[in-house]
């Protein structure tokens, strides 16, 4: 077995004559990695506002324009900045304890489908009218989301198949629980 300096010094001498391959190719990694990271926190937003668009009209109307996917990139900034703000509201939280991290997070949960509700709102509307409509609910959203672990890990056990099933089940019933809660809250004075 090689000791600790041998294989650094094995590394050093591979590297001679290399490292301008070994430098550009990681600085190629890391542009790819941040860019690909970059576009998926500007695409990940508005596909998942219209993915909420779609389990909507399926919920509220009986069915959905599969368009409606792709609604969210008509306020992306919005959708994009809600993310963000989100983040880091919870994180801030999170460093209070993990426990203060959760409750923002489902406290904040709702954010999304209001937003996609109203795309006239700011991001920090959507915020607040979530807070709102929250109080008073962080606890049976808890409970509804534990009620999935079953299935969660049945989609495990199916290698992911039955996910097909249980991401469209387990959204609707996020619709429907968004539904329920903005109907029970008295509006904002």
């Amino acid at each position: 077995m090689k000791t600790r300096a041998e294989l650094k010094t094995a590394a050093k001498n591979q590297l001679r004559g290399n490292w301008g391959i070994a430098i550009g190719a990681l600085i190629v990694y890391a542009l790819i990695v941040a860019v690909s990271s970059f576009i998926s926190w500007l695409i990940a937003p508005p596909m998942f506002i219209g993915l909420l668009l779609v389990y909507m009209g399926i919920v509220n109307k009986g069915g959905a324009d599969f368009a409606d996917l792709f609604k969210g990139f008509n306020i992306l900034g919005k959708a994009v900045w809600l993310q963000i703000i989100t983040a880091f509201f919870v994180f801030l939280w999170s460093l209070l304890f993990v426990i203060p991290g959760i409750i923002k997070a489902l406290s904040y949960s709702m954010a999304p489908y209001i937003l996609a509700e109203n795309p006239g709102m700011t991001a920090r509307q959507a915020l607040r009218e979530s807070k709102r409509i929250m109080k008073g609910n962080i606890g049976r959203l808890f409970v509804l989301i534990l009620s999935f672990i079953g299935w969660v890990i049945l989609c495990g056990l199916t290698f992911g198949i039955l996910y097909l099933y249980v991401a469209p089940y387990y959204q609707a019933t996020l619709v429907n629980f968004y539904n329920d809660v903005k109907g029970s809250q008295p509006a904002a004075a």
